[in-house]
């Protein structure tokens, strides 16, 4: 398997750095890469997901496509529709509670949550198979307490990041910006630092 790689048409001096060390850390992992995830889907292994590497990609500004626009079934049964995020900064993570990196990243996706609460930013999390018992009992289990949109019935969540940037990989996590549009994306297990970069990135943009 190849080592990571890292798509961009934008870096910073802070984020070249970390591409640098996790691009060298990758040199002693085996996984598979974001161009193999269709072998992924036939190769019946029966892990049931689709696993990313950890594959990062940055849209400037100036190239993000409309705002991501959705109504979703919150795991509480209250319904939350995206104009509800506009203004904020958004972190989206789609996963499932039988997704093993989907467990190995919730500490990290929290830790970031209670760092970056206070400073208007959202974290949703979009489960893509389980019932809302199940979302809630992970949650629990794991320790995450920002919420997650139920998107089992009509993948309407799903469909609404279905365009170039799409979530192709189990878990994949987004960074919104202001206005609802895909500033960046991460497939696979998120790194604490990166993600931990892309938002301060994304918050730093004037409004």
């Amino acid at each position: 398997m190849r080592a990571a790689t890292f798509s961009r048409t934008r870096r910073g001096p802070r984020l070249a750095r970390l591409a640098a060390v996790t691009a060298l850390a990758g040199l002693a992992l085996t996984g598979c890469s974001a161009d193999s995830l269709a072998e992924q889907y036939s190769e019946g292994s029966g892990k049931n997901f689709i696993a990313g590497d950890g594959t990062y990609t940055e849209i400037p500004a100036e190239s993000r496509t409309d705002p991501i626009t959705f109504e979703a079934a919150m795991d509480d049964g209250s319904t939350l529709s995206s104009s509800s995020l506009s203004g904020n900064v958004t972190v989206v993570n789609f996963w499932y509670a039988g997704c093993a990196p989907c467990r190995e990243e919730a500490p990290v996706l929290e830790e970031l949550y209670q760092q970056y609460s206070a400073d208007g930013v959202a974290f949703l999390g979009v489960n893509t198979r389980d019932q809302p018992a199940t979302a809630r009992s992970f949650a629990e289990r794991w320790g995450t307490t920002f919420p997650s949109a139920i998107d089992v019935q009509d993948s309407a969540v799903q469909l609404a990041f279905s365009g170039q940037y799409a979530p192709n990989a189990t878990p994949t996590t987004f960074v919104l910006d202001r206005e609802g549009r895909i500033a960046s994306r991460i497939l696979g297990t998120v790194d604490g630092k990166v993600l931990d970069t892309l938002i301060s990135d994304t918050l730093a943009e004037a409004s």
